[in-house]
């Protein structure tokens, strides 16, 4: 099964139609580069990136818009309020070579939403409208959107800005079932989302190929977006692709986790070209990595203290040897005082 966003030559064919969502300080080339290498996903997106920054030609916004060839079908996404920023800001992402161009209605962060972006923009449907028109006007690639249910519980109006946007021009649009409100937290709802079915990717607490397929049953959605789930589990679109729509078989033993994830810091290291950087950036990820995983909790304490990369490096190797052991049937592997000096010597 195959989502198709768009019409004519740009169209753009996400299969399977699982897509990479966005985050700040996560979703960078490295990242995007390791969900690809592992496979299962459709689309993979930026982080979100100031219009502002993009049409004033600035260097920071540029360089999170930075994408290897191999990453595509990629999205590129903006966020602001002003229309013609908006729209000066989709021209360049579209000449910077992006197959689709997101608009981020959906983004909860203080920083974000005091400017009246992101999830901001729902509580005037009015400036959406100017928005969608104008960026639609800017752009000949797809044009997608993003956003949350609503501004909070009382105002779930997710529904009508889809329309409106479906109305106006826009190819496919992503529904979070999460209020701005609800943050990261909130009671799982997925009555919005069904209320907007016509080319929705369904998004929000999307883990695993159980999760995947209920949410598909209840809301309809042509596809789905995935977005922390994906950084405690990057095999997650491996595996939801297999079980639902016939993808190549996933097993995620030591070794896999080991390549995965030692290749992970290896890339890292290549693109900041500093030791301090990546070990800062491993330090980042590791809490949602280990997360779930045997020993887990062990990992993350001895990477969190490590001072310098090799120190790092060397207590990693130490403990997938372990996480080897205990797979093979050694229970005790993460177990007694042994483990400290195996681990940190």
């Amino acid at each position: 099964m195959a989502l198709v966003i768009g019409t004519g030559p740009k169209a753009v064919t996400v299969d399977p139609p699982l897509a990479l969502a966005p985050m700040e300080g996560v979703t960078d080339v490295t990242f995007r580069r390791l969900v690809r290498r592992i496979g299962g996903v459709g689309l993979v997106c930026t982080e979100f990136i100031p219009a502002k920054g993009l049409s004033h030609d600035m260097s920071a916004a540029r360089k999170l818009a930075i994408f290897d060839p191999d990453e595509r079908p990629i999205t590129i996404q903006v966020f602001g309020r002003d229309p013609a920023i908006l729209a000066e800001g989709a021209r360049v992402a579209e000449r910077l070579g992006a197959d689709i161009v997101d608009l981020n209605m959906g983004c909860p962060s203080k920083r974000v939403c005091s400017h009246s972006g992101g999830s901001a923009l729902l509580q005037d449907p009015q400036l959406c409208r100017q928005i969608v028109v104008a960026m639609r006007a800017a752009l000949t690639i797809p044009f997608t959107v993003k956003m949350r249910s609503g501004w909070d519980h009382a105002h779930r109006n997710a529904p009508e800005i889809a329309k409106m946007c479906e109305d106006e021009g826009v190819d496919a649009i992503t529904v979070h079932w999460r209020t701005r409100v609800d943050g990261y937290a909130g009671e799982r709802d997925l009555s919005t989302v069904r209320a907007v079915v016509e080319r929705v990717l369904a998004n929000g607490d999307v883990l695993d190929a159980a999760s995947a397929r209920d949410t598909l049953a209840q809301t309809g959605a042509a596809g789905l977006m995935i977005g922390r789930g994906a950084i405690r589990n990057p095999w997650v679109f491996r595996q939801i692709s297999e079980e639902l729509f016939g993808g190549a078989p996933c097993l995620v033993d030591a070794e896999e986790r080991e390549r995965v994830f030692m290749g992970y810091v290896r890339e890292i290291r290549d693109r900041f070209h500093s030791d301090r950087a990546t070990l800062g950036r491993w330090k980042k990820i590791t809490k949602y990595f280990t997360e779930g995983v045997a020993g887990g909790s062990i990992l993350r304490d001895q990477l969190l203290h490590a001072d310098d990369l090799q120190t790092a490096l060397d207590r990693a190797s130490a403990w997938f040897a372990l996480l080897r052991r205990y797979e093979a049937g050694d229970l005790e592997a993460f177990a007694g005082d042994g483990l400290v000096g195996a681990v940190i010597s």
